[in-house]
């Protein structure tokens, strides 16, 4: 079974400086911030390019799901797409054979842009009922915090590192 969920928001800020954000490391140390989801964002190998590793491991109670690995299997800058495999742990452990998160940036105009968040999943048929377990709201909060981030950026028109 092959299942696929996204979510889009459009960002005042040019895609360039949205692609800054989500196509390097930058949005591993953002996405720690949001402690209601994550305990842990660590960086286990690589510079943000493809082979990039990092291991999540949830806050108590978030979900059925404790830690996993992921890796960047894509990361093109000329289209602004990047890709993350989990490669260890979470959603393979319960069965499924591919989960994959893909961030696209697409340019809206000179000063406008969206950034999509899409997951792909794949699991054995009679593994189905599994799928409820995938959501997409995970996402929806990092896009949220990342337009929040972005905008805050723009708005004091300096780029500066993620804290």
């Amino acid at each position: 079974m092959f299942g696929e969920m996204s979510h889009e928001v459009e960002v005042q800020v040019p895609a360039s400086e949205a692609w800054d954000l989500f196509g390097t490391l930058r949005i591993g140390k953002l996405v720690a911030n949001l402690k209601q989801l994550l305990h842990g964002v660590e960086l286990v190998h690589g510079d943000g390019g493809v082979g990039t590793i990092f291991e999540l491991t949830f806050a108590p109670g978030v979900s059925a799901l404790t830690s996993y690995k992921e890796k960047y299997t894509k990361v093109d800058n000329e289209n602004r797409v990047k890709e993350a495999e989990v490669i260890e742990g979470g959603f393979l452990d319960l069965g499924f054979t591919l989960y994959l998160v893909r961030f696209q940036v697409f340019e809206k105009g000179q000063s406008s842009c969206s950034v999509k968040s899409t997951i792909e999943y794949e699991l054995p048929d009679e593994l189905a009922a599994s799928a409820s377990l995938v959501s997409i709201e995970p996402f929806v909060m990092v896009l949220d915090l990342a337009k929040e981030h972005l905008l805050s950026l723009h708005g004091n028109n300096k780029a500066g590192p993620v804290s």
